[in-house]
């Protein structure tokens, strides 16, 4: 079973502190656009890498593949 693009948003909300948060998709491969505070300071990669802590084992058991925009409130006005 694919997981929807609603259960990856929870997945992300429930370990990262978003002001933002969409994602779209098809059961294996995502879109998200995430404004957090906590991207402040941050280099791209860095970004990511709290993202992919937020979703932890699911990145690799139940998404294929995912694509980011990373933004701190700021950048998303």
């Amino acid at each position: 079973m694919f997981p929807t693009p609603d259960q990856i948003k929870n997945y992300i909300a429930s370990g990262l502190e978003c002001t933002h948060l969409e994602v779209e998709g098809d059961g294996q491969h995502f879109t998200a656009v995430i404004v957090s505070q906590a991207f402040a300071g941050k280099r791209l990669i860095q970004r990511h890498q709290l993202v992919y802590a937020a979703l932890g084992d699911r990145m690799r058991e139940e998404i294929h593949a995912l694509s980011m925009k990373t933004l701190t409130p700021e950048e998303f006005q």
